[in-house]
């Protein structure tokens, strides 16, 4: 099953990634820590609702389209999840999660608009 925090952490990263900014920039944009933000990419912490808004707005990306390429990967962990759930019960052999799709640049998500630099 996908923790939410994870998934929350990949797509941020993947977001700062494509407009090619640093984790110090966003960090002093959104006043959190570089260490926190760090922490936060990697899955360890899960933001705040007030705390995700910020990041949001200084990747100057709407919370609502975080929100939905969050989703959208966790219904597809998901689907991906009950195939093999199906496959095993089929087999009779044990049940294996697949891992998330990665492609060369991360996550899967949705492209959200770039900020000039």
């Amino acid at each position: 099953m996908a923790v939410l925090r994870h998934v929350v952490g990949e797509t941020l990263r993947a977001v700062r990634l494509r407009q090619r900014r640093t984790l110090r920039e966003v960090s002093a944009a959104a006043r959190v820590s570089l260490g926190y933000l760090s922490e936060i990419e990697r899955g360890h912490k899960e933001p705040s609702s007030e705390l995700l808004a910020s990041i949001c707005q200084a990747l100057d990306v709407p919370l609502s389209e975080v929100f939905m390429a969050v989703s959208d990967t966790l219904r597809r962990q998901e689907r991906m999840a009950d195939r093999a759930m199906v496959l095993g019960s089929r087999t009779g052999g044990p049940v294996l999660t697949p891992a998330p799709h990665l492609d060369a640049d991360g996550p899967q998500v949705r492209t959200f608009p770039t900020v000039a630099a």
